[in-house]
């Protein structure tokens, strides 16, 4: 009778184990669901006008100032003539720095520095790199983030 007893609580203590690994990777997806903002943004700038850019960064702004910072994670992806926005020396620099310091993430292209011989050097102290700009925004979008380019 013992050995029954013993068979018996051996299979409820397997069945218990693969019930809770079968529920951990559920648990740990509703967790990392949790964490990643549900309003996640790209915004693609590929113009060299300050006044492209800050339209992108109002934007960026105002959409955090409805939703709430914490509520939404932005991306702003410079390409082609869009980069030289993000140099040190640039009249946007300022305004870059302040997105960065409220969450955004501020990237540039490392194809349109090469193409244009842009080294990042030059390029704001804040700022990411992609290896593509086009490629970051298309793989965004895949992902699920809307998309606006001012």
């Amino acid at each position: 009778m013992k050995r029954k007893t013993l068979t018996a609580l051996a299979v409820a203590a397997v069945a218990a184990v693969a019930a809770q690994t079968a529920w951990l990777p559920e648990a740990a997806a509703q967790a990392s669901a949790q964490a990643t903002p549900a309003n996640r943004l790209v915004v693609q700038v590929s113009d060299g006008e300050p006044a492209r850019w800050n339209m992108a960064l109002n934007n960026v702004r105002n959409l955090q100032s409805e939703l709430g910072a914490s509520n939404v994670e932005v991306e702003v992806v410079a390409y082609g003539p869009g980069i030289n926005m993000l140099k040190a020396d640039a009249t946007t620099a300022n305004r870059i720095s302040e997105a960065i310091k409220s969450g955004v993430k501020i990237v540039a292209c490392e194809n349109s520095l090469k193409a244009m011989k842009v080294g990042k050097e030059d390029m704001h102290g804040e700022i990411g790199y992609v290896p593509a700009g086009v490629v970051e925004i298309m793989r965004k979008q895949q992902q699920g983030w809307a998309y606006v380019r001012p």
